[in-house]
């Protein structure tokens, strides 16, 4: 969530082999390779290897901190890719998967989304202050000291972390009796169709302003890096409310909104801040992308918090039809789905950009480098509310 911080210095001070506007994939490579690796490994770690998570998760602690050394000595951009963009993400993603299987198992549909929603919001903390941590390590050394110093704070906190995270009973009884297979009927209801392809279209665009705002407010609109430091973590800084807030609004008994209905709030709030804030910023637009930051973060930062609340509609679903469902597994893949929409946003940011700066015209964001990111991120976001489109459809129909 900090990696605007490398992207800025890179683009500024690249000392490296090969095309730099490459580093554009990295972050969104990253949480690409980790999110899409999260529907094996939650199957894996699910049931056959249940006893075996916390062993998982210290091997995932270890690949995390050899990958940001090997990534401190890179030479060629694609070492850059190799080591942060894959092997760390995939690292992280064996410490996630068997930690959040726990936290599913002991939280069931009470409260289940604001426990998740809690665990989300830890993402922002670190969003939070990260980012003047890698900007005072760069400015005072280089970027390679910063992740040597990253990797030995991964270490420290990690391991301790894992020693402190309890696997369910039920799932270490399971592993002493007869394994039980993963039931997929789930995936014959619409309703899981629907909620994945919406976390893909939002998460295409969630990650763009985490690579590019900082260098966006660094080269248009001449802002200082510090300031540009600064919106990275007022992007944050919203999170940590928010993914507890939207969960509580799914989860409240005295005025508890539908899953749908928190969605459609999280995805038209985010693509408006795109639109009339990013959007209209121009040279020393300081005040409109510090609000940008603010409110996209707090409305498209809390919105992975929803999903405890898709999965007690699917556990519903489930019941009404008398079919077992697997929670973890079921999260597993929609996290899974933002996978795919983190590698589909990275992927198309580079051509964007590209697109951007053959065609800069106008003095507002619209017409910078940036424009086509700012409209393909404002569009994006829109979209991952569909699922509240859907279900006024089947209302109407019915």
């Amino acid at each position: 969530m900090s990696y605007g911080v490398f992207q800025e210095h890179f683009f500024s001070k690249w000392t490296l082999k090969g095309n730099r506007e490459l580093t554009g994939i990295i972050g969104t490579t990253s949480n690409g390779v980790m999110y899409l690796s999260m529907p094996f490994l939650f199957a894996a770690f699910s049931r056959r290897w249940a006893s075996k998570r916390q062993t998982a998760a210290f091997c995932g602690a270890a690949l995390t901190c050899v990958s940001f050394i090997l990534s401190a000595f890179s030479t060629h951009v694609w070492h850059l890719v190799a080591t942060q963009g894959v092997m760390a993400a995939f690292g992280c993603a064996l410490i996630y998967s068997p930690t959040t299987l726990s936290l599913g198992e002991w939280f069931t549909t009470s409260n289940r989304t604001l426990a998740y929603g809690i665990t989300v919001s830890c993402k922002n903390i670190v969003g939070t202050t990260c980012p003047w941590l890698f900007r005072g390590l760069i400015d005072h050394h280089d970027f390679r000291v910063a992740l040597k110093f990253w990797a030995a704070i991964v270490a420290s906190t990690s391991i301790l972390a894992i020693f402190l995270v309890p696997t369910h009973p039920s799932s270490l009884s399971l592993s002493t009796h007869r394994e039980r297979k993963i039931p997929w009927q789930f995936l014959r209801h619409q309703t899981f169709h629907i909620y994945a392809v919406a976390i893909i279209l939002q998460s295409s665009g969630y990650g763009i302003p985490q690579t590019y705002l900082n260098t966006y407010a660094h080269e248009v609109t001449l802002l200082s890096q510090s300031s540009a430091t600064l919106l990275l973590t007022l992007f944050n800084i919203p999170g940590i409310a928010s993914s507890s807030f939207f969960g509580y609004l799914c989860d409240n008994k005295y005025f508890s909104l539908s899953v749908s209905t928190v969605t459609g709030v999280s995805a038209v709030s985010s693509a408006f801040s795109v639109f009339l804030l990013w959007g209209l910023t121009s040279q020393g637009s300081m005040a409109l992308l510090v609000l940008f930051s603010i409110t996209f973060g707090f409305f498209a930062g809390g919105y992975s918090s929803i999903w405890g609340g898709f999965i007690n509609v699917l556990e519903s679903e489930a019941a009404q039809r008398n079919e077992a469902i697997d929670a973890g597994m079921v999260y597993g893949l929609l996290n899974g789905a933002r996978g795919i929409g983190y590698v589909s946003g990275g992927l198309a940011g580079v051509p964007l950009l590209k697109a951007g700066s053959m065609n800069s015209i106008g003095r507002y964001a619209y017409g910078s480098t940036y424009g086509p990111l700012i409209i393909f991120t404002g569009l994006s976001s829109v979209f991952g509310g569909w699922g509240l489109l859907w279900k006024w459809r089947r209302v109407l129909s019915i």
